[in-house]
């Protein structure tokens, strides 16, 4: 089993990164995944062993976000990676998956991207399930991925976010802040129009 899980992050605008902010989150996360999975695949390939690799993302490798450019194109980079050799080195028995995880609060994540702790609330107030996740609840759905029982789980990226990516993303989804009178309003005045 390889876990994949390095992480180097902060916020900025992206107008403010230099070279060497951006070559060390890139260094940190890609590179540093890179390295260790090419170079323990090819000794697990001469040795003709297989194993679960499991990288560990964040939902914005999906999606892109401002403010942690240098982390979301690195993880991002992870997670094609990742679907790559499930692709090509699947036939030395070899799994890779991918979990991205929403928010979890860790004292290195929250110190480098919360530093005010004044975004916890908004966070939570996104995700549809009102919490954040734990570190447990990660642990046990890596426990499976890296179990026999995932044996046939090969280049999936699960996301593991209370709901938060959905929610964001959705065009009507502020919707849910419309009351049971607005929207007996809203339903008589949509009866009557007629066609458009």
């Amino acid at each position: 089993v390889v876990i994949n899980n390095a992480a180097g992050n902060f916020i900025s605008p992206s107008e403010r990164l230099s070279a060497n902010a951006w070559r060390t989150i890139t260094d940190i996360v890609l590179n540093g995944t890179a390295f260790i999975t090419l170079e323990v695949g090819k000794e697990l390939i001469k040795v003709q062993k297989g194993a679960a690799f499991l990288a560990i993302t964040t939902i914005y490798a999906e999606s892109g976000s401002g403010f942690v450019l240098p982390s979301a194109s690195a993880k991002a980079g992870v997670e094609a990676m990742s679907k790559s050799l499930a692709a090509e080195w699947g036939k030395y028995g070899m799994r890779f998956n991918v979990i991205q995880p929403g928010p979890i609060k860790t004292k290195g994540a929250f110190s480098r991207l919360d530093p005010t702790g004044s975004f916890e609330k908004k966070i939570i107030e996104r995700i549809p399930c009102g919490r954040l996740g734990t570190i447990e609840e990660i642990a046990n759905l890596a426990a499976y991925f890296c179990s026999d029982y995932a044996s046939w789980v090969n280049g999936a990226v699960i996301r593991m976010d209370g709901g938060e990516y959905v929610s964001m993303a959705g065009e009507f989804n502020d919707l849910k802040t419309v009351t049971k009178e607005q929207w007996d309003m809203m339903e008589a005045m949509i009866r009557k129009t007629k066609s458009s």
